[in-house]
């Protein structure tokens, strides 16, 4: 007899559950699931309540009897796992909401998983990561940890390298939304062109071929500016020069943008900022307003809403990777695993974002080899900040953190740089247990922002 699935989702909470329960509604016939988890924080109850009442609508419309299951105890969840999924905020959006404004409110670039912010989300996650993980080695040590918590490359390579946790593969939206939608402006179908990525995480290039073998990568490139050209909703779509692309040859990510063109982006999120709304405040917004609909009890599905949110098509890849494992698929999928020398310069038990067959094995990075002087410098230092920050993470050694912080292309080195990362260390104070001693420490001269949203969030002990 088949074997039912148990799928355990700490953060279940988030506006992305509906997309995954959509995906896993589609796939019922090939992965079979006899029941699901949704795990949050107290904080976090009530979003609990109301996705876990949609999840269950949207089951009960189907043909397909599963119960959804809902707790704050992660433990009673993780009993006998099969797959974990994992798509946790620590601190919730008022966390984002420090990260972005507070680099803002120094004329540095605010974003939530790249630069001084993205740094910050790691420090906060990576810690909790590693606390799921001593739980599941003891009650599902044999099962597969999903990640696509941000920053999901840095956090997978902590659970692999760090934790120990091989049975781990990190997802990200960024490159199916490049399969999905930058094949019809060259005149093909999703899935009629074959894609290989390479890079990290929310740095990486890509290289596309037909099905005659023919590369039409430069053929995508010239669309890349155009609204349709792949780039997620959540990044401001300042052009790249298309000298640079001419040069490059390949398809830079979407997030490239935030290092490629630093002055036209900085310069949008300032404005942003000026007008009173960073993306981590309007997305503030667009959940409230999900909410409102989740709640509603005549609904029974993913609302289109949920596509104005930057992480849409994260669930659905979630979805399809545990299908993929589950049946043997062999599966083309880019992911977050082991290097394995599919890079040839970076470290091989590294963690790199690469197109690989996906099987019951987990993830088989597909060789990609070298890269032009400039991407391949790029990646190496990259790479080299990632290792701090996971370091700094873990350790609390806030010499580390600051390594990171002045290796990092996004933060502006010295004191100004130095100022950001002391006051994000301040503000995010109930989140950073690690960073204790140094905390006391700063706050004893006096380090303390002066942005009054940050602050109206601190009197609120968020």
């Amino acid at each position: 007899m088949e074997k039912k699935i148990k799928i355990v989702t700490i953060g279940g909470g988030s506006s992305y559950t509906p997309e995954l329960m959509e995906g896993f509604i589609k796939r019922y016939e090939e992965l079979p699931i006899k029941e699901i988890w949704l795990v949050d924080v107290e904080r976090g109850k009530e979003k609990q309540r109301i996705v876990a009442d949609l999840a269950q609508r949207m089951w009960d419309a189907s043909p397909y009897k599963v119960r959804i299951h809902t707790t704050l105890n992660r433990r009673e969840a993780l009993a006998d796992a099969d797959f974990v999924t994992t798509q946790f905020r620590v601190g919730l959006l008022e966390a984002r909401i420090k990260d972005e404004r507070i680099p803002d409110l120094h004329g540095m670039l605010g974003q939530e998983t790249n630069g001084a912010g993205g740094m910050m989300k790691a420090f906060r996650t990576i810690p909790v990561i590693g606390q799921i993980i001593e739980d599941m080695k003891e009650l599902c040590p044999n099962a597969w940890l999903i990640n696509f918590t941000n920053p999901s490359g840095m956090v997978t390579e902590a659970a692999i390298k760090q934790f120990g946790w091989k049975k781990t593969i990190g997802l990200c939206n960024v490159p199916g939304i490049a399969e999905m939608k930058e094949p019809e402006n060259i005149g093909y179908k999703p899935g009629e062109l074959t894609y290989q990525f390479a890079g990290l995480n929310h740095f990486h290039w890509h290289k596309v071929t037909n099905h005659k073998g023919e590369d039409v990568t430069h053929l995508i490139l010239k669309h890349i500016n155009e609204k349709n050209g792949g780039t997620p909703v959540n990044i401001y779509q300042a052009p790249f020069p298309t000298e640079l692309l001419d040069t490059m040859g390949l398809i830079p990510c979407g997030y490239h943008r935030y290092y490629y063109l630093q002055d036209e982006m900085l310069e949008h999120s300032l404005h942003e900022f000026s007008e009173g709304g960073t993306r981590a405040e309007q997305m503030y917004q667009v959940e409230k307003e999900l909410f409102d609909l989740y709640s509603q009890p005549g609904l029974h599905e993913k609302p289109e809403l949920l596509s104005k949110r930057g992480g849409a098509y994260y669930s659905d890849a979630a979805c399809e990777c545990i299908s993929a494992i589950y049946n043997n698929k062999q599966l083309r999928m880019t992911v977050s695993t082991q290097n394995n020398g599919a890079i040839s310069f970076l470290p091989s038990d590294c963690i790199v974002e690469v197109t690989s067959l996906i099987s019951a094995k987990g993830a088989e990075p597909l060789a990609w080899g070298t890269m032009p002087p400039a991407q391949r410098g790029w990646l190496q230092m990259m790479k080299a900040m990632e290792e701090c920050v996971i370091e700094a993470a873990i350790t609390g050694d806030y010499g580390i953190a600051l390594e990171a912080f002045t290796l990092n292309p996004l933060v502006q080195s010295g004191r100004n740089g130095k100022r950001v990362l002391d006051e994000l260390l301040v503000a995010h104070e109930k989140y950073l247990p690690q960073f204790k001693t140094k905390i006391k420490e700063l706050k004893e001269q006096g380090i303390e922002t002066d942005d009054p949203v940050v602050k109206e969030l601190l009197n609120k002990n968020l």
